[in-house]
C-alpha cells in the first residue's frame, strides 16, 4: 500500500517519543507502519551530562542507508539544539525511521514530537 495523501488524510494522531541516546544508532521514530505517515514536527537534543560535551548524529534512515541530517555536531554541556522544528518538518513513510547517535552513552536526551497521518 502507498503512503496517504497528507493533504487529505482520515486520522490525525499525536504523540511524543524520548530517548536516551547511545553509540548505536537508534530510533526515536520508528516506521510508521502500511498506509501511514509520521509527520515530525520537532526534535530537541539535550546535553544532560554534567560535565562532558558531546557529538550527536540524525539520519533518516530509508531503503536500508542513512541519510545524514546532522552530521557530528557538537553540544556543549547543559544545552539543546532542535535540527528539526515546526517550520521544516520530517516525513517519514511507512518503512523510514528516525535515529539519533551519539559519540558517547548518557551524555544526550532525544524528544520528539510527531503526528501519524492515515
Amino acid at each position: 500500500m502507498s503512503a496517504p495523501n497528507v493533504f487529505n488524510t482520515a486520522t490525525i494522531t499525536s504523540t511524543n517519543a524520548v530517548l536516551a541516546v547511545t553509540g548505536s544508532a537508534t530510533a526515536i521514530i520508528a516506521a510508521p507502519g502500511t498506509g501511514k505517515v509520521a509527520m515530525v514536527k520537532s526534535l530537541y537534543i539535550a546535553n544532560i551530562h554534567a560535565t562532558n560535551s558531546g557529538t550527536i548524529t540524525v539520519d533518516l534512515f530509508q531503503s536500508g542507508a542513512a541519510n545524514i541530517l546532522l552530521n557530528a555536531v557538537s553540544v556543549p554541556i547543559g544545552c539543546t539544539i532542535i535540527p528539526i522544528g515546526t517550520d521544516a518538518p520530517v516525513y517519514l513513510t511507512e518503512t523510514d525511521t528516525l535515529r539519533l547517535t551519539a559519540n558517547a552513552s548518557n551524555v544526550f536526551v532525544g524528544v520528539a514530537s510527531y503526528d501519524i497521518l492515515s
